[in-house]
């Protein structure tokens, strides 16, 4: 298991509890290192940045992510996830409750976009609880959700993920248009876009049909 951010412990002391698991905590503030080595000593503790993490450095198996996440990176965490979503089984964490909305939202929704589509094709989210601003000192102006994103069984996708990434970012880019004018400027879709898919904007279509719609574009 690894700890991004633990600050000066207070999930760290729950997470601990969990002698079926190995911790390691990454954490980027000077003044909180020494303060979890002196009262967790067990603990790996490593004074670094989570999102130039290698996993071989931690374990050559599988891990699970989790934190209270620094709200400026959060999504930056997801995808570093998404990167090695072979080797992460699973992501709890707490975001900014807009953020955590984003990942979770279905098709349809207005806070369905980018991050939506590109984490639901690899992992099944769901809502934990939300934490109102009382639950800190002090209160902040944001309410926040702790959300959990589970491997699902996709192994591999039938499109390149790559080329999903950039249908998936022109689409969103200009997501008030059709997918006929949206996807102009994408060289793939030179030929057109595919006529049940043409006439719909990009938060009409669910993950699966983003990459149905991928996969056309390379035949």
């Amino acid at each position: 298991m690894i700890e991004v951010g633990p600050g000066t412990g207070a999930l760290t002391t729950h997470l601990l509890a969990r002698s079926e698991f190995k911790l390691t905590c990454f954490e980027v503030d000077r003044d909180s290192v020494p303060y979890l080595r002196e009262h967790y000593p067990g603990i790996d503790v490593r004074e670094a940045d989570f999102l130039r993490m290698d996993p071989d450095s931690v374990t050559d198996g599988l891990f699970a992510v989790v934190g209270n996440f620094p709200y400026n990176i959060s999504t930056q965490i997801v995808f570093k996830v998404l990167d090695h979503r072979d080797r992460c089984t699973e992501l709890v964490g707490m975001f900014q409750k807009e953020v955590a909305d984003r990942i979770r939202a279905p098709h349809g929704s207005k806070t369905y976009g980018i991050t939506s589509v590109l984490a639901q094709a690899w992992y099944d989210v769901e809502l934990l609880f939300h934490v109102e601003p009382g639950s800190f000192i002090p209160p902040p102006k944001v309410r926040s959700s702790v959300i959990r994103m589970k491997r699902n069984g996709v192994n591999e996708l039938p499109c390149d993920e790559a080329l999903l990434y950039r249908v998936v970012k022109t689409a969103f880019n200009q997501r008030r248009k059709t997918l006929r004018n949206a996807l102009k400027a994408l060289p793939e879709a030179e030929s057109g876009v595919p006529e049940r898919f043409a006439d719909k904007r990009a938060e009409q279509l669910s993950v699966e049909e983003f990459i149905t719609l991928a996969a056309t574009f390379q035949q």
